[in-house]
């Protein structure tokens, strides 16, 4: 049944009503979302909360662990080392024979010289009765000349005589001296083949196999290594950009890979003042000591360095995207001052506070503001701080510490 003209056009009519009806919903609802305040989650990231934390301003370094005492033990005279009365880990005390190279060639040599020492005192006794028996021809022929029994030229003959028996002995006496210097040479080089402990330690490391051959004639050849195990010393390489920062006696605590939570503690004994370059870098090596008494540091372990400048506990904190400029003028003692933004009943309002202890995430209030305070983070860091919302925690406050 055809429609009639009046129903097609209020069709039409009432479909316009429909449309423009949903723009103006769509229109207000829009007007209405953009005007209400932020939710909580975009107030969180806007502004934070004073709270009371944890804070420890720390250096950070990479270190390698080694024994603070130790010795290289090596051979003093060339020769085949024939024994190592030592193995890896064994315990040894100072006098411990260590190893024997052999001996035959240096006790020939001293049986030679022992020999010729006892030749040359022979010829010394024969001589000395020489002289002896010169000094008495000496002394009756001096009488005689005095009564004119002899003549001038006998008496001068048997001065000479014994004044050459004299020398003769003297020569004697050196040579024996001089053999005997050579002898107490070999004798030490003979005592150098057994190789005995300098020190209480532990062997550590062999350097020479039994049955090598050993040149000490140009440098020393290094036979084994003794060390004491119950204090280590952590080598760490502190850049030149924190080492100024560091001082003797510096309280440091480190990890190692695999130690899980355990923490070693130490301080710091000695800041080295000549550097190591290493690809253009310049890294100062600082010593820290640290008791080892149940032997779970080793040589060579890798460590986690973190040099303690100063440590907080239940202090006020606040995050470093907080921060505004830094008022240089009103700087005080070891406090830096810097502009922040607090949040009133009145709206946002300048404020000037003192930090103390700084990591990279959170700084110490030291005045200005108090737990519970809101503070507005600083104008161009809101992006950086949305992309951490998630690890927005406090330092003993359920986050790990930095």
């Amino acid at each position: 049944m055809p429609q009639s003209p009046d129903s097609s056009l209020n069709r039409r009519r009432l479909r316009w009503l429909i449309v423009f009806v949903l723009v103006i919903a769509v229109a207000v609802g829009g007007w209405y979302f953009f005007k209400q305040p932020k939710n909580a989650d975009q107030d969180h990231v806007d502004s934070v909360e004073v709270t009371l934390g944890d804070l420890e301003e720390n250096v950070t370094a990479q270190g390698k662990l080694e024994p603070k005492e130790y010795v290289d033990v090596g051979a003093q005279v060339t020769g085949l080392l024939q024994k190592i009365y030592v193995k890896i880990g064994d315990d040894v005390q100072t006098g411990h024979l260590l190893a024997q190279i052999d001996p035959r060639i240096y006790a020939a040599r001293v049986a030679a010289g022992e020999a010729n020492i006892k030749n040359l005192q022979a010829q010394l006794t024969g001589q000395q009765a020489q002289v002896v028996f010169a000094q008495q021809q000496y002394d009756r022929n001096r009488e005689l000349l005095q009564n004119k029994g002899i003549s001038v030229q006998d008496f001068q003959n048997s001065e000479f005589t014994l004044k050459n028996a004299k020398a003769t002995a003297e020569s004697l006496q050196a040579q024996i001296e001089q053999v005997q210097s050579t002898l107490n040479g070999d004798k030490t080089n003979l005592g150098f083949t057994k190789i005995f402990a300098s020190m209480d330690g532990t062997m550590v490391d062999q350097k020479a196999r039994e049955g090598q051959t050993l040149n000490a004639n140009q440098t020393t050849p290094t036979i084994l290594q003794l060390a004491k195990l119950d204090t280590m010393t952590v080598r760490a390489q502190v850049a030149e950009a924190d080492v100024m920062r560091l001082r003797s006696d510096m309280p440091v605590y480190f990890t190692t890979l695999g130690s899980g939570e355990r923490r070693w503690q130490g301080t710091v004994r000695q800041i080295l003042p000549t550097p190591e370059v290493i690809n253009n870098v310049v890294l100062y090596n600082v010593l820290v000591d640290v008791d080892n008494h149940d032997r779970q540091l080793m040589t060579g372990m890798s460590t986690q360095m973190f040099f303690v400048l100063g440590k907080a506990e239940q202090v006020p904190l606040i995050p470093v995207n907080v921060l505004g400029p830094r008022q240089r003028n009103q700087d005080q003692g070891n406090g830096h001052a810097y502009q922040v933004k607090v949040l009133t009943e009145q709206g946002p309002q300048d404020k000037i506070v003192q930090i103390g202890l700084r990591t990279r995430r959170f700084v110490q209030v030291l005045a200005g503001l108090a737990a519970g305070d809101r503070v507005q983070i600083a104008a161009g860091k809101e992006d950086k701080s949305k992309n951490r919302k998630k690890d927005q925690g406090y330092p003993g406050a359920g986050v790990p510490r930095l």
